[in-house]
C-alpha cells in the first residue's frame, strides 16, 4: 500500500458494484489462475510482477467512467491494460486494486477513406487494423515491430516506435484525436479528424505516451497514408560494426534517400539468434548486419534506390548483400531480426532488456562503450535496433556459468552507467519501451528536478488522489 495516499482494498461490496457496472461474466475475482496473467507484462523478472485484486473487462467509455468514479470514491487504485506486451511494467497493478482490461474493446468503428482516418477502440490488435485498412489501399505508418500482438491503445499510451520510424515517425505523429476517460471519471474528446488544430493546449499529444497515468483511451482517431505500391528489403553483411554504422547517415546525406527503416544487429545478437534458428552458417564472417527497407509507388525508382545503396555499402566494405522483393524473400531476410527477442528469451538468462536512444550519428560511439561495460562487469551485452533513428535495444544477459545473485546485485550499476552514457551523448533512457515502474527510479539520471516536478504537477492536477496507474513514470 502507498502510505501517502492510503489506498483502500477491494471488498466484496466493491466487487458487487463492479458487477453492477459491467455484468458478472466480465469480472474476475478470487480466481488466482485467471488473475495471474494480468500480473505482468513482457518483462521477465518476477520482481516487477504484482497481482490485481480484481480484473474488469470493459466494453465502453461509460463503463470505464463509472469504474473510475467508484475508485475515486473508495480510494482504490486502477491500472489500465492492453495486450500486456509492454517492456516497462507499465500495465502491472503495482498496488493491486482494480485492473481495467481493454481486450473486449476491439472494434474498428470507422474507416473514413476520404479523410484518410480510422477510428478504433483501444483493444484492436495493430496488425488487424493494418490488414483492414490495407483493403482500402491505406496503411497506418506508425506501427511498432510487435504489431502482431500489441493493441493500438498500448501503442498510443507508450508512443511506440518501430522499424519504419526513420521515414514515417512514431505512433504519436498519426494520432489526430482521442476519446479519454480522465482519472476522475469524466469522458472528454481531444482532437478529431482535423489535420490542423491549435485551439487550446495540445491535449492529444500530452496523452500520447503518458503510459496510462493521465487517462484511459476509449476511442482513437488515427491518420492513414496511401499504401506504398513497391517495397524492397536488403540484408547487408559487414566485417565490423564501424563499417555498418557509417553507412546509415551516408544514405541520407550523400545519396539523399530516406529508407523506410534501417535495422542493425551486432555479432553477438546474430550468434544468439542464429543458434536459436539453427542457421549457424548463414552469417559466417559478419560482425554486423544492416536490414534496409525501401518503399515507394514506383518499382523502378525503388529498384534504383536499392542499387545506389548497395553500391554505397560495397564502397564501405560490405562483405555481401541480399535483396528481397516479394513476401517470401522479404520474410527470409527479416527472419533473424524478428526472432531476436525470442532467441534472447530462450536463453533464460536475460537480466534486463533496454532501449536507449541517442542522436542517430552517436550510435557509432555507443557500441564500443557497451563492450567496455561487458568486460567491466563480466556480462554479455548484445545489441540490435533501429539505428536510423538512434534507438538501440541493449540487452544485459548473464553468462551460463555466472552466479545469478551476483548479476542481480550489479545490475543497477550497469543500468546507471548505460543511462548516463546515453545522456552524455545527448540521448535518454527509453526510445519506445517507456518508463513504467521498471525505469522510474532512474529518471533523475536524465531529467532535472524542475522537469520532474512539472510532470508531477500535471499528474496531480488531473488525478488528485493518484488513483490511475500509480507508481509509473514518476516514483
Amino acid at each position: 500500500m502507498d502510505a501517502q495516499y492510503n489506498y483502500a482494498a477491494v471488498t466484496d461490496d466493491v466487487v458487487r458494484r463492479l458487477k453492477d457496472i459491467v455484468s458478472d461474466k466480465r469480472v474476475i475475482y478470487r480466481d488466482a489462475e485467471k488473475i495471474e496473467p494480468y500480473s505482468h507484462d513482457e518483462v521477465n523478472a518476477k520482481e516487477y510482477a504484482h497481482n490485481p485484486e480484481v480484473v474488469v473487462l470493459v466494453q465502453s467509455a461509460e463503463e470505464i467512467a463509472a469504474i473510475m468514479k467508484l475508485a475515486n470514491a473508495e480510494k482504490i487504485p486502477v491500472t489500465p491494460r492492453g495486450a500486456g506486451s509492454g517492456l516497462s511494467g507499465g500495465a502491472v497493478p503495482l498496488y493491486g486494486g482494480i485492473l481495467v482490461s481493454m481486450e473486449k474493446m476491439n472494434r474498428i468503428l470507422e474507416i473514413d477513406r476520404k479523410n484518410m482516418v480510422v477510428i478504433a477502440e483501444p483493444g484492436v490488435v495493430t496488425n488487424d487494423l493494418n490488414n483492414r485498412v490495407k483493403e482500402e489501399g491505406l496503411f497506418f505508418a506508425g506501427y511498432p515491430m510487435s504489431l502482431e500482438t500489441c493493441f493500438i491503445g498500448g501503442n498510443v499510451a507508450e508512443n511506440s516506435g518501430g522499424g519504419r520510424a526513420l521515414k514515417y515517425g512514431v505512433t504519436g505523429r498519426y494520432v489526430l484525436g482521442l476519446e479519454v476517460v480522465l482519472p476522475t471519471g469524466e469522458v472528454v474528446q481531444f482532437g478529431g479528424k482535423r489535420v490542423k488544430d491549435v485551439t487550446g493546449y495540445n491535449m492529444v499529444q500530452m496523452m500520447v505516451g503518458s503510459e496510462g497515468t493521465l487517462g484511459i483511451f476509449s476511442k482513437i482517431i488515427l491518420k492513414l497514408l496511401p499504401l506504398p505500391q513497391a517495397t524492397i528489403d536488403m540484408l547487408v553483411l559487414f566485417p565490423d560494426v564501424e563499417s555498418a554504422l557509417q553507412v546509415t547517415p551516408q544514405i541520407m546525406t550523400d545519396l539523399r534517400l530516406i529508407p523506410a527503416g534501417v535495422e542493425f544487429m551486432d555479432k553477438l545478437s546474430l550468434e544468439i539468434t542464429c543458434n536459436y534458428l539453427g542457421e549457424k552458417e548463414s552469417y559466417a564472417g559478419a560482425a554486423a548486419i544492416l536490414l534496409i527497407e525501401l518503399d515507394g509507388n514506383n518499382r523502378e525508382q525503388v529498384l534504383d534506390e536499392c542499387l545506389k545503396i548497395d553500391n554505397l555499402c560495397q564502397e564501405c566494405g560490405a562483405l555481401d548483400s541480399f535483396v528481397g522483393e516479394g513476401p517470401r524473400d522479404q520474410e527470409k531476410i527479416w527472419r533473424v531480426r524478428k526472432n531476436a527477442g525470442d532467441a534472447y528469451n530462450a536463453l533464460g538468462d536475460i537480466l534486463s532488456a533496454e532501449d536507449i536512444v541517442v542522436p542517430p550519428a552517436s550510435i557509432i560511439e555507443v557500441i564500443p562503450r557497451l563492450q567496455d561495460l561487458s568486460e567491466k562487469y563480466g556480462l554479455l551485452i548484445p545489441s540490435f535496433g533501429h539505428v536510423g533513428d538512434g534507438n538501440l535495444h541493449v540487452t544485459v544477459i548473464k553468462k551460463p556459468s555466472d552466479d545469478l545473485q551476483r548479476c542481480k546485485k550489479i545490475l543497477p550499476d550497469i543500468l546507471s552507467e548505460l543511462y548516463i552514457l546515453a545522456k552524455e551523448l545527448g540521448g535518454t533512457i527509453s526510445g519506445e519501451h517507456g518508463i513504467g515502474h521498471k525505469r522510474s527510479k532512474y529518471l533523475p539520471l536524465v531529467m532535472g528536478d524542475a522537469e520532474i516536478a512539472t510532470m508531477k504537477r500535471i499528474k496531480l492536477a488531473l488525478d488528485p488522489l493518484n488513483i490511475l496507474n500509480p507508481g509509473k513514470i514518476i516514483e
